[in-house]
């Protein structure tokens, strides 16, 4: 099965999602939340990340995590992750509990397409304080692909991590994790990237995101969001409508998706120092906003 095959078969179980003018998503992907070590990448990030998800949830906003959420290949479980960023997951469940979280599974959170790994996982920690097992996740589902339709005009637009275009992380993606733990994961303390993520590899990044296009072109240009490769992408209507969240795991930003009053966004979280030297966490317009119907 090919990289477009892949696809196809994602946009046909997608997960169908209704909205309209009045709906509000924020589209993260890529957070790569880990232990807090040396290679947690998220850790930089957290109280950016921490700060962005909470005026979402304040403002009424669904969020759609697009794939790689956790890193679940340098760490053997979840607990660890839980552990580290324990507030994160608490604000999510607040999402979650309201019906507004939306999970996609990419590579690096592979095993969360097993429904039983993620009921088992997911739904319940131990809180060693009271000795009893806390309610986290509840029934909660990842996905392969979402599809969210809009009630009035139909359009359709069609959100997955993008990994299905690259065969090493999706196919292969066991092996890949195997490599991660005892190599590339040591060598990263080095400097020494991981040459198989289309993230760190600027040949591969092209070769993904050249394939995904392809496969919009042949779906009637189908609107789709991906992340996986970390770039940020916001095409201009006319263009082949392929757009990219980035990620969370930037240098001092996080990048996402915004879809608000019919309007499509590339936005940026970061920290910005005020005149007195203090420092705030900020929202920056990148690209946007577009209305979705010029699409």
């Amino acid at each position: 099965m090919g990289s477009f095959d892949r696809l196809t078969r994602a946009y046909k179980n997608a997960k169908t999602i209704p909205f309209d003018d009045q709906s509000k998503f924020i589209f993260f992907s890529d957070c790569h939340r880990s232990d807090n070590s040396f290679a947690d990448d998220f850790a930089n990030n957290r109280n950016i990340y921490y700060h962005a998800l909470k005026h979402y949830y304040q403002e009424g906003f669904q969020y759609c995590e697009i794939g790689d959420g956790d890193e679940l290949w340098e760490n053997l479980s979840f607990q660890p992750i839980l552990e580290a960023h324990k507030n994160v997951y608490e604000l999510m469940k607040l999402f979650h509990d309201e019906g507004r979280l939306h999970m996609v599974w990419g590579n690096h959170d592979m095993v969360y397409r097993n429904p039983s790994y993620v009921e088992k996982t997911l739904s319940s920690y131990f809180d060693p304080k009271t000795g009893t097992d806390v309610d986290l996740f509840c029934n909660i589902k990842f996905y392969e692909a979402l599809m969210l339709k809009h009630t009035e005009t139909q359009q359709e637009l069609f959100l997955t991590h993008g990994h299905q275009a690259d065969w090493w992380n999706y196919v292969a993606w066991r092996w890949n994790r195997f490599l991660v733990r005892i190599l590339w994961k040591p060598l990263n303390v080095m400097g020494i990237a991981d040459p198989t993520s289309p993230a760190k590899n600027y040949k591969e990044l092209i070769k993904v995101e050249r394939r995904i296009k392809d496969w919009i072109v042949q779906n009637n240009n189908l609107m789709t969001i991906v992340g996986h490769t970390h770039r940020p992408r916001f095409p201009e209507p006319g263009d082949i409508p392929f757009f990219n969240d980035g990620s969370c795991v930037h240098p001092r930003s996080i990048t996402g998706i915004e879809i608000e009053q019919g309007e499509i966004s590339l936005i940026k979280w970061q920290v910005s120092t005020k005149d007195d030297g203090t420092l705030q966490i900020i929202r920056v317009l990148l690209e946007g906003p577009k209305s979705l119907r010029d699409y």
